[in-house]
């Protein structure tokens, strides 16, 4: 419908490509307003009259048309109210289709998306869960949009924090204590390295020292770190399958180190590099920013070395349009001077494409999470005790409804990890999140379950409806009922929440659009009656649940959760 009217503007007003109309184009906030708005405003200036006399001109311009029942003027706008049963069966024709909501607008274009990154053997706790989870999301709306998007788990694997690591191992660890706990036993001699270093500084220098042993190729060195990797990876790997995700490269900061070099010549060749305290660094001064750390004192690299490494390799491998950054808001002056770097090397694509994606802290209950202090909570237990508490639930209710699931554990882990995500991606990113159980898990409120909840009964009316015929000829005149219609105009916006969660790195629209069909299809629900004798009314209500049990789902999987078909 809104392709068609913007064919009919676009005949009839000069000066206006498609794009500008389309983006022009509003769904007004009330139906007596119409289904479609056209704000006249901006045709003022050009076209030299008052924006209501526009919108007239352009009424009488269009005529009538058989599929609008009329076109008003209100103000400065046109709206347009389209015939109900042709606005029906669009939407149910539309939203039928494999890939509503999706397009091709990223055929033959890549974006890089770098998320999560957990720093080796340190535990990958509930702080990493946000970058995980927004950078997954981003992933598969930037896929249903049709772009080529390479998953890049770009690893903290090295650093001085490995050099302290082989300090703490060689002072205070052993074998076996690591080979049994893994992660949790080299977090534990991190935090042993930094409480005796208080009281011992020298370590220190011991642990930097180590340091230019790795990035000198000393062959101890890099074989204690591969294996503190080696175990890392086995247990992040462990809570992404809980997840449910992927990467396409596991590709850290030890992939770089031989590509620094070339970095430092670059750098070189362009005058950019001034020697500070025997460190190199970029002088930003000129753009209101700290210098750019490249080379430490003792000729080390940094990670902003390594950052400036990967985006070369990126570009040239991958030739990506937009290459992301999902990290925390407290990263956003290293990213802004990582990529005046790279600018200022003579490549005017790093203003565009290079985006850093910031998001707020989180805690569980109000406490915030410290690496250091070991004030620390896995997200594998996390995730693993939603899980639990929601069988739990699902026991429970299972007993006093006397129903009965045929896979408790699929559909807890479903619902319980899916929770997790949903609480996440439901508020802004840029805002704090924090855990509480009782919010979580409530299959009330505006949350994961509830959604799942209402996928779920829409498979459950479905399955029982009588002598029902998925393929019978719908009659779309027996839907254009108030609460079906709200029904419709919600499904509708899909398309253009996809676009504006890409365009605005903001996952949140999708769940807050999850949320806003379940709870109008709620309310169709309780004024409707499905499985009822007319069959005609039944068929054309089952293509409304229908419909709407497919785009929950497709949203719920935009945000990485899969929906159960009971609960």
């Amino acid at each position: 419908m809104k392709q068609q009217i913007i064919d009919l503007i676009e005949k009839n007003v000069e000066g206006l490509n498609r794009e500008e109309i389309s983006a022009l184009i509003e769904i007004p906030p009330k139906p007596e307003l119409g289904d479609f708005a056209f704000p006249c405003f901006r045709l003022a200036k050009t076209m030299r009259k008052a924006p209501q006399m526009i919108a007239a001109d352009i009424k009488d311009a269009i005529g009538e048309v058989d599929f609008i029942e009329e076109i008003a003027v209100q103000g400065a706008y046109l709206n347009f109210f389209i015939k109900k049963n042709i606005f029906v069966k669009s939407m149910v024709e539309a939203a039928s289709a494999d890939n509503f909501g999706g397009s091709n607008v990223g055929d033959g274009k890549c974006i890089c998306i770098d998320y999560s990154s957990p720093n080796v053997a340190k535990n990958f706790h509930v702080g990493h869960l946000r970058t995980t989870i927004i950078g997954n999301s981003l992933y598969k709306i930037y896929s249903k949009l049709g772009y080529d998007v390479k998953r890049i788990n770009h690893l903290g694997d090295w650093g001085t924090q490995f050099g302290k690591l082989i300090v703490a191992y060689k002072a205070w660890g052993n074998e076996e204590a690591v080979k049994k706990d893994g992660v949790g036993e080299l977090m534990k001699l991190y935090v042993k390295f930094h409480d005796e270093a208080k009281e011992n500084p020298t370590l220190n220098d011991e642990a930097r020292a180590w340091f230019v042993k790795m990035e000198q190729g000393d062959e101890e060195a890099l074989k204690i770190w591969q294996w503190f990797k080696d175990i890392s990876l086995i247990e992040y790997k462990r809570t992404y399958d809980l997840l449910g995700m992927d990467f396409d490269y596991y590709l850290g900061e030890s992939f770089y180190r031989d590509k620094t070099d070339d970095v430092v010549n670059k750098l070189t060749s362009a005058n950019l590099l001034t020697e500070s305290e025997g460190a190199k660094i970029v002088d930003l001064e000129a753009y209101d920013m700290a210098p750019c750390l490249i080379l430490k004192n003792d000729g080390s690299s940094i990670y902003a070395t390594r950052d400036l490494a990967a985006i070369f390799y990126r570009k040239d491998t991958y030739n990506f349009v937009k290459c992301l950054y999902v990290t925390g808001q407290e990263q956003k002056l290293h990213f802004s001077q990582v990529f005046k770097v790279v600018e200022l090397l003579g490549n005017e694509w790093a203003k565009d494409q290079l985006v850093h994606i910031p998001y707020g802290l989180v805690s569980l209950e109000g406490a915030k999470l410290s690496t250091r202090s070991g004030n620390i909570i896995y997200a594998e237990d996390i995730l693993l005790e939603a899980v639990s508490k929601v069988k739990d639930i699902i026991i429970e209710n299972m007993e006093k409804k006397g129903q009965d699931i045929q896979d408790v554990d699929g559909t807890a882990k479903m619902v319980g990890v899916g929770a997790v995500l949903f609480n996440d991606l439901y508020n802004q990113r840029i805002k704090d999140v924090s855990f509480s159980w009782d919010k979580l898990l409530n299959f009330n409120g505006e949350t994961g379950p509830y959604v799942q909840y209402t996928y779920a009964r829409c498979s459950s009316i479905l399955r029982g409806l009588d002598n029902y015929d998925e393929n019978a000829d719908i009659d779309y005149s027996l839907i254009t009922d108030a609460a079906s219609i709200d029904l419709l105009k919600e499904i509708n916006r899909f398309p253009q929440v996809v676009v504006d969660a890409a365009d605005k790195y903001e996952p949140s629209q999708i769940a807050r659009f999850a949320v806003a069909v379940a709870q109008s299809f709620n309310k169709f629900y309780n004024e409707n009656r499905i499985n009822i004798d007319d069959s005609a009314l039944k068929h054309a209500r089952a293509a409304l649940v229908k419909i709407t049990r497919k785009t929950i789902k497709d949203a719920m999987l935009l945000l990485g959760i899969d929906c159960p078909e009971q609960m």
